[in-house]
């Protein structure tokens, strides 16, 4: 597979922790500075015929405005640009036909998003029947954040019934005493960006929450970690394979997809550590 450079790079440390990330980020906001920083010499060096961004969340990536300033700025060419705004499904297959159309194929986009669906649509029909767990997925772990968008959705095609998010629109921001109002019987923990590795890191500080231990999904084991940066958090051709991860985790006795590991994995606090026994004082 042919390799670009990459162009665009975040203003802030994103390996930090997540009340870190979640504090620069609003310190550029209250200053009216974007996220990201546009490499335009490099993009301009590229000479590219189409440029896809998104105007879904200027935290997440590249904002409409950063790509059209770069453009204005530092491009002679005119690239068409294709901004994505995926609030729910029928949003990500519209903008996986507008990509290709802008590419010319358009019927390959028809093409893709009809073997997606009915990828996706065969996996909903075989939980029918299946015992439907109450879900919250976690976006954001401090401030602690819900998912809703397309989220919703993909837990409903799953088998299962999102206790907290909000279809086509961001959840946002919730107090840990609503996760435990509501309670779930299990809980998916996908950060924005993150991997499962730096997930799997950030677990302790959402496990500090007082009342953490004694939530259902915690106390029977039913606690899942989803890889955000490569699948729960990207409206592209792989929500199929994030509805994958869910069915799997969720329902073990009817689905086998082999993505536990490397698409999501169950959270198993890490044991303390045993404290060293004091040695008599020799007297």
């Amino acid at each position: 597979m042919r390799r670009l450079p990459a162009v665009t790079s975040a203003r802030l440390d994103t390996e930090a922790p997540s009340a870190s990330i979640d504090r620069d980020v609003r310190s550029l906001a209250s200053r009216a500075l974007s996220v990201y920083h546009v490499d335009v010499d490099r993009l301009a060096a590229l000479e590219p015929d189409l440029l896809v961004t998104q105007v879904q969340c200027e935290v997440c990536a590249v904002s409409l405005r950063d790509v059209e300033d770069a453009v204005r700025t530092g491009l002679r060419s005119r690239p068409a640009i294709v901004s994505m705004r995926p609030d729910r499904l029928a949003d990500v297959w519209a903008d996986m036909r507008a990509i290709a159309s802008a590419l010319g194929v358009p019927e390959r986009g028809v093409q893709l998003v009809t073997r997606l669906r009915a990828r996706m649509r065969g996996i909903a029909e075989r939980t029918r029947g299946l015992v439907r767990p109450r879900v919250a997925c976690i976006e954001w772990i401090e401030p602690l954040m819900v998912a809703g968008n397309w989220t919703p959705e993909l837990l409903q095609l799953a088998g299962a019934d999102d206790v907290l998010g909000v279809p086509a629109a961001h959840a946002g921001a919730i107090p840990f005493k609503r996760l435990a109002e509501v309670d779930p019987d299990l809980i998916w923990v996908t950060p924005c960006g993150f991997d499962l590795a730096r997930t799997r890191a950030e677990m302790a500080v959402l496990a500090r929450n007082s009342g953490w231990a004694g939530l259902r999904a915690v106390r029977e084991g039913n606690v899942f970690l989803g890889d955000g940066n490569a699948l729960f958090n990207r409206p592209g051709p792989r929500v199929a394979e994030t509805l994958e991860c869910l069915a799997e985790a969720m329902h073990p006795g009817a689905f086998r997809f082999d993505h536990e590991g490397r698409g999501w994995e169950r959270w198993r606090e890490a044991p303390s550590a045993p404290r060293r026994p004091r040695a008599a004082q020799a007297r």
